[in-house]
């Protein structure tokens, strides 16, 4: 069972994430390919990913089985997307690597660790650097082909729990993250695989929705790190089916506007705050708004005022237009 001790103050920083976490994908993903348990909804992934995994994937394996504790090293809190998250994990400092090593000898019990990983707890500098190198290489063979999709499953999950965060409060949210949650404050208590308590002591909570995620939602075992909980998303069934062609974002642009057409797939991408629209859709951002409140006039879009922010979701009727293509996001 795991317990999430909530204050007041942590409820006002619960949030929940506007993309997947790379590299929390990246350690999820490894569990299905070596549970093999994929079933339908993992099948076509697995299929076409299998034969072509990287012989480097072993120095990830390792230190990452498909039952217990995995390193929580391997899943680095950090702003950016793929390529920070990579440097992070390249600049783990050793005594996380310590803990770390001494925390999976003691939840996994009897299991053997590779010889290089004794050299790695010893200190050895080009360890973590070939764990980092081989996460990139696992990245962009196995991932990096279905990464748009996976995105796409993930902001629609996202979109529905910020319409019922809009209805309902965080208590709503909480009480719905997972079926095994039990939500009476100040604890949050789910299905989990050890016993165990997090304390939230003010930080704020991260809700990731999670891609590979397939049963009890994860947290790190390292109390002091920044808290997460990475749940399972609801998954459209049909997710693996080939992605439109341009042609179609073409046709959304013609129909709505390229602007409008933008912004609309940046929202359903997860990005919420104005100005990250404005950037993304490379306008500015009093712009952004005029024509945000245009698709909200047109029931594309709800807007939700949370603190000192204004932030907006893509409703199921913008989702359905969407369905047809989406333009391409400016960086």
């Amino acid at each position: 069972m795991l317990r999430i001790h909530f204050t007041g103050e942590d409820l006002a920083r619960v949030r929940i994430a506007p993309e997947p976490d790379p590299m929390w994908e990246l350690l999820l993903s490894l569990h299905r390919l070596r549970r093999r348990d994929a079933g339908v909804l993992f099948g076509p992934w697995l299929r076409e990913s299998l034969p072509r995994v990287p012989s480097v994937t072993r120095l990830l394996t390792a230190l990452a089985p498909p039952v217990g504790y995995a390193m929580d090293f391997l899943t680095p809190a950090a702003n950016g997307g793929l390529s920070e998250r990579i440097e992070a994990l390249r600049a783990t400092p050793l005594r996380q690597v310590h803990r770390d090593m001494g925390e999976f000898t003691r939840r996994n019990g009897t299991r053997r660790m590779p010889a290089w990983s004794r050299n790695l707890a010893e200190g050895d500098a080009g360890g973590i650097g070939r764990i980092a190198d081989a996460a990139g290489v696992y990245f962009d063979t196995v991932l990096d082909p279905f990464w748009e999709r996976i995105r796409a499953q993930v902001s629609r999950d996202r979109s529905r729990r910020s319409t019922v965060l809009a209805e309902g409060g965080w208590d709503a949210v909480l009480s719905t993250i997972h079926p095994s949650a039990r939500w009476d404050f100040p604890v949050l208590q789910l299905d989990f695989p050890v016993d165990q308590d997090l304390r939230l002591d003010g930080r704020g909570l991260l809700l990731q929705p999670s891609f590979f995620s397939r049963h009890a939602p994860t947290t790190l075992a390292d109390p002091t790190l920044p808290p997460v909980l990475v749940h399972p998303i609801e998954h459209d069934a049909a997710w693996a089916a080939p992605e439109s062609g341009p042609a179609d974002g073409r046709a959304l642009a013609a129909l709505i506007g390229p602007t409008r057409a933008i912004l609309l797939s940046a929202l359903a991408d997860g990005i919420a705050n104005t100005g990250e629209l404005a950037r993304a859709a490379g306008t500015s951002p009093p712009n952004a708004s005029r024509h945000i409140a245009a698709l909200r006039e047109a029931a594309l879009v709800t807007s939700l005022r949370h603190r000192n922010a204004t932030l907006h979701t893509v409703t199921e009727l913008g989702l359905a237009l969407l369905e047809g293509g989406s333009p391409r996001i400016r960086t």
